[in-house]
């Protein structure tokens, strides 16, 4: 048999990192929640993420669109992902959040839209965008702030979704002043109303109290 220079392997010599079966089923289930338009550079950022101890890039649950919502690549599910990022941070740098949308593979142009409506510098009010970026993927200001409180809730999952006050107003506000055609007027009458179920909340609401018949609709119909 001829000599060469070539290592000869075994099984006995390749080392398999005990962990290692865990970390792939774990990585498998990701991208199926997640369903990332392009793989390996989730998949980039998903292994940096974790050597960096990071928040992943990863949905909660596997999303299914349905009606409109399957023309829209941005989705609630990746603001929730975009959130659990960057949502420890009142403001955060734009670079940051750039490279956190293009690790989703969301579509630019998408995101710099965003960023034009709200006249967005390179330090951003990250609740500001997040408020922002729900209106693009809602059919109205009411289901907006509705996707606002089940992200930003504290709540456990299936809860009734509710934040402080005090942050649904100055979102609610923004989005008003953002739209330009809601009376100020029309705004203190729906903060008005909603301030008699706060109080009886300890301070906090939720999409049924905004969204209750008796509540002056978020946008007034026009």
């Amino acid at each position: 048999m001829p000599a060469t220079d070539e290592p000869i392997y075994c099984s006995q010599q390749i080392n398999i990192p005990p962990e290692l079966p865990d970390i792939l089923k774990q990585f498998t289930k990701a991208a199926i929640r997640t369903q990332p338009n392009d793989v390996l550079e989730w998949s980039a950022a998903y292994f940096e993420a974790l050597s960096k101890g990071e928040p992943l890039p990863v949905k909660d649950r596997l999303e299914v669109p349905v009606g409109s919502a399957l023309e829209r690549p941005v989705s609630k599910g990746f603001l929730e992902v975009l959130h659990k990022q960057l949502g420890s941070k009142p403001i955060i740098e734009q670079s940051s959040l750039q490279e956190k949308w293009k690790h989703l593979s969301l579509p630019d142009d998408r995101l710099y839209e965003i960023l034009r409506l709200g006249s967005f510098a390179e330090e951003i009010t990250w609740v500001h965008f997040l408020s922002l970026a729900a209106v693009t993927i809602s059919e109205n200001l009411t289901e907006a702030m509705k996707t606002v409180c089940e992200i930003l809730t504290t709540d456990l999952e299936g809860g009734p979704s509710r934040i402080d006050f005090k942050v649904f107003k100055e979102l609610y506000t923004y989005l008003a002043m953002i739209d330009g055609e809601i009376p100020t007027e029309h705004v203190n009458n729906v903060l008005e109303h909603l301030q008699y179920d706060v109080e009886k909340q300890n301070g906090l609401i939720s999409s049924q109290h905004f969204m209750h018949e008796s509540c002056p609709p978020l946008a007034p119909l026009m």
